[in-house]
């Protein structure tokens, strides 16, 4: 079972170029996705402007970007709406993966830290998704809102609750 990203805008790496500017502005119907993909109550606003361009190795590319965006998170303690204005800039590295004809998947982790581009293509959509995730607050809290810890009930045992209505009952 393949999952669809949310939003999707692939660019290939030899379109490239010397250099590539794309602002990405998904439609409502998108964004009602990429809310539910990030269980969000709303994103009413949501735009990536991007910037790719060569590194001097042949084989790298640098993305730099800036997401901007109003969303409507869920308060973890109240549950009420909590509206999030996002405003972030980003860069990424970005390495072309080795093309190597093997059945066996080897896993190596890259000192450099750039992101692999796999079958030469780039999903610009999925960067800003990421991106406006990585903006997000994963425990969102509205301003005042505390946890308050329930009182132990002073009686623990099953019989408790029949206790109490036989003590109500009893006019002894």
């Amino acid at each position: 079972m393949s999952m669809t990203p949310p939003f999707s805008d692939v660019v290939r790496i030899n379109q490239i170029g010397a250099g590539l500017s794309r602002r990405l502005e998904p439609d409502a119907e998108t964004r009602q996705r990429i809310a539910r993909s990030l269980d969000l109550q709303g994103l009413e606003d949501f735009v990536v402007d991007l910037d790719i361009k060569p590194t001097p190795s042949s084989s790298e590319w640098t993305m730099k970007g800036r997401v901007v965006a109003h969303a409507v998170q869920t308060c973890g303690l109240t549950l009420e709406p909590l509206p999030v204005d996002v405003d972030r800039r980003f860069s990424i590295q970005l390495a072309e993966a080795a093309a190597e004809e093997t059945d066996e998947i080897e896993i190596t982790l890259d000192e450099d830290g750039a992101d692999l581009i796999e079958d030469g293509k780039i999903d610009l959509g999925q960067y800003a998704v990421e991106q406006l995730v990585l903006s997000l607050d994963p425990f969102p809290r509205k301003p005042g809102a505390a946890f308050v810890q329930p009182e132990e009930p002073t009686e623990i045992s099953p019989f408790a609750a029949l206790k109490a209505l036989k003590d109500r009952e009893d006019p002894a």
